[in-house]
């Protein structure tokens, strides 16, 4: 057997987005997000960036002038009210980007999946109808 006819063979019946559940259980359910529900995502996240961008770092400067008067006067609270406000500033800092990331790609990967999932059907068909000639 040609490894084109092993290939062909290995193929036949599979269907992605098939897999068992974990634990055994079956299903007939495939992975499927629309378009639709990654655009109300992506919009979440962008509300998300804008609100945190507007509010995130509302106190940083008042916590901070805070802190450095209790240092300046001799209070042990004010390294670590520095410590909550740089810690503070860079989760902001973190939720943004990752904010900005998820907004930023989740219809590149909608386009993508769905170009592979058209390849890799188109490349099945052409299997299948190569076979039914050649029987």
């Amino acid at each position: 057997m040609s490894f084109d006819e092993e290939w062909a063979a290995a193929k036949v019946g599979v269907r992605l987005n098939q897999a068992p559940a974990p634990g055994g259980g079956g299903g007939n359910a495939d992975l499927s997000v629309s378009r639709d529900d990654l655009g109300a995502i992506g919009g979440e996240a962008y509300q998300l960036h804008s609100r945190l961008t507007k509010d995130g770092h509302h106190a940083d400067r008042t916590t901070a002038d805070a802190a450095t008067a209790l240092v300046g006067a001799h209070f042990e609270t004010g390294a670590a009210l520095r410590q909550v406000c740089d810690t503070w500033s860079q989760q902001v800092t973190a939720l943004l980007a990752a904010c900005a990331q998820i907004s930023n790609h989740l219809d590149y990967s909608a386009a993508a999946h769905q170009k592979d999932d058209d390849d890799i059907a188109g490349a099945l068909m052409s299997v299948a109808d190569l076979d039914k000639h050649f029987r």
